[in-house]
């Protein structure tokens, strides 16, 4: 199911002008008293917005001040222009305090213009005039104002049958006000911000896709069909190749399902072969977790049709690199399986003989997920790799240590750095966590050669325990780091900044971010 999609393109007529259903303009909130005399807390208008002031013959604070606004991050504020300016509304998003001596992060402005942008919904045409840099700073500025839009703009399509008065559309095109619409910089970033937007939004519908239309045989073939249609390599391994190629833990957290379990994989290879280095990604696609035999509470369960948000996030992500082109290999792992109670699954107990050889003993079935990603890490380490990037929704004890918005990584310690930058440059924040020798002691098996989680059923350090089982299965020569977005990856609470309510794409945008890095530094 595809959700609306909203076009973006620049313009550089005078924002006052602009033949659009409304006109977003920056406010800052002012928390002292200024040079200019103003008094603390009055607004300020942010650069982008002096011909729609001029239009307001110097009002238009006042106005805005007086209709409620305070500059605040996110917050948006209509107002009807009745003619001062083309547009019917102006709408004033809040931009918080007024950075001194630079413009807003970008990260501010992603926010600011996905919350603008979903506010307006109904309207068909918007234009952002916002503040954008003249300097060094001006294509990571654009970048975030495009990517902001066009996330803010999301909605999914839904299974609604009958029409909803209330439901508006989202804004069907977005126009950014910018010194020059022809400039080839700015040209490049809005078409980066249509395919990594692009991407994102795809990673959404798959995870707010309900669970009995997405069980791991369509998963994979919505995944293979996108990736075919962006010209990538695809292999699927179904049931019986799982089985003939030794793939133990996909298969063992699958047989509880009737709906069998998928390995995809997905390739791109550059022109030229690029700088002959070799990226792989690797991310958890189990369509929904009951947690098997040991099976979950009733509250809250139906998140879990989220927990293929990691598969979601580096397929997506993979449609986006064969649009970007990058001068370096890149390789998706796509494992995925429905983790179901039944006569057939999986036992607290089992010991299971994993794609590397490596054999584990099963205390908790609703660890699930370490289990299929061992397999496809493995594979992907096989198959060769220099860099090694795997994201999962695994454990709870990431949303405890680090709440929802925070994701955690381990592993290679300058790679789980290059991620944590990586975060910080695209707004989707990583904090590093260590991997601690007793944490693996705790997970010695009497039978095996590892236990699955702690062999005497320890939470303490539970996010920590699923990174040291991962290790496991890395080959030495390959650096890696685990993308732990249990919390981040989905999103229950109201829509805020450019995330809606649902799946939020994390970490996409974190990927590509990286795999520009690896392209660009090696």
């Amino acid at each position: 199911m595809t959700s609306p999609r909203t076009t973006l393109s620049l313009v550089d007529t005078d924002p006052a002008e602009l033949a659009v259903d409304a006109i977003v303009i920056g406010v800052h909130s002012q928390t002292t008293e200024q040079e200019s005399g103003s008094p603390a807390g009055a607004l300020l208008l942010a650069s982008g917005a002096e011909s729609i002031a001029a239009a307001f013959d110097g009002k238009l604070t006042e106005t805005l001040a007086l209709l409620g606004a305070t500059g605040g991050p996110g917050e948006v504020i209509k107002l009807a222009t009745l003619g001062t300016v083309t547009a019917p509304v102006v709408a004033a998003v809040g931009l918080g305090p007024e950075p001194s001596g630079a413009a807003p992060a970008p990260e501010t402005l992603r926010r600011a213009a996905g919350a603008a942008v979903r506010a307006l919904a109904g309207a068909a045409r918007v234009a952002l005039a916002l503040p954008l840099p003249d300097d060094a700073d001006a294509p990571a500025a654009l970048r975030a104002v495009g990517e902001g839009a066009l996330l803010g703009g999301y909605r999914f399509a839904g299974y609604k049958t009958k029409p909803q008065p209330a439901r508006r559309a989202p804004v069907a095109e977005v126009l950014v006000a910018v010194p020059d619409a022809a400039d080839a910089t700015a040209q490049a970033e809005v078409t980066r911000a249509q395919a990594v937007a692009g991407a994102v939004r795809t990673s959404r519908d798959w995870v707010n896709t309900a669970p009995n239309e997405l069980r791991p045989p369509s998963f994979a073939e919505a995944v293979a069909t996108a990736a075919r249609e962006a010209g990538l390599g695809v292999e699927v391994l179904d049931e019986a190749a799982l089985a003939a190629g030794g793939y133990g833990g996909i298969l063992a957290v699958g047989q509880g399902s009737e709906a069998p379990p998928r390995l995809v994989k997905l390739t791109y290879t550059p022109a030229g072969g690029g700088n002959g280095k070799r990226v792989a990604l690797v991310g958890k696609g189990i369509t929904f977790d009951t947690g098997g035999i040991s099976i979950k509470p009733a509250q809250g369960m139906w998140e879990m049709k989220s927990d293929m948000a990691g598969a979601a996030a580096v397929g997506a992500a993979m449609l986006a690199v064969a649009a970007l082109k990058p001068s370096v290999t890149v390789t998706g792992y796509l494992p995925m399986a429905e983790n179901m109670p039944s006569g057939t699954s999986y036992r607290p107990g089992d010991v299971i003989t994993m794609y590397s050889g490596k054999r584990v003993e099963v205390l908790n079935t609703d660890a699930e997920g370490r289990m299929i990603l061992a397999d496809a890490i493995a594979r992907a380490c096989e198959d060769g790799a220099d860099y090694l990037f795997e994201t999962s929704t695994l454990t709870g004890g990431q949303v405890i240590a680090l709440g929802k918005k925070i994701a955690g990584v381990m592993g290679t310690p300058e790679l789980c750095e290059r991620v944590r930058a990586a975060g910080d440059a695209t707004g989707e924040p990583a904090w590093p966590m260590p991997l601690p020798d007793d944490v693996r002691k705790g997970m010695d098996s009497d039978v095996a050669d590892i236990s699955q989680v702690n062999a005497g059923m320890d939470r303490a350090g539970h996010m920590l325990q699923g990174g040291v089982f991962l290790r496991e299965f890395v080959t030495d020569e390959v650096a890696w780091a685990h993308i732990d977005i249990a919390g981040p990856g989905y999103h229950s609470g109201e829509a805020t900044g450019y995330w809606t309510k649902g799946g939020t794409g994390v970490p996409v945008r974190t990927l590509l971010h990286l795999v520009d890095d690896v392209a660009a530094n090696g």
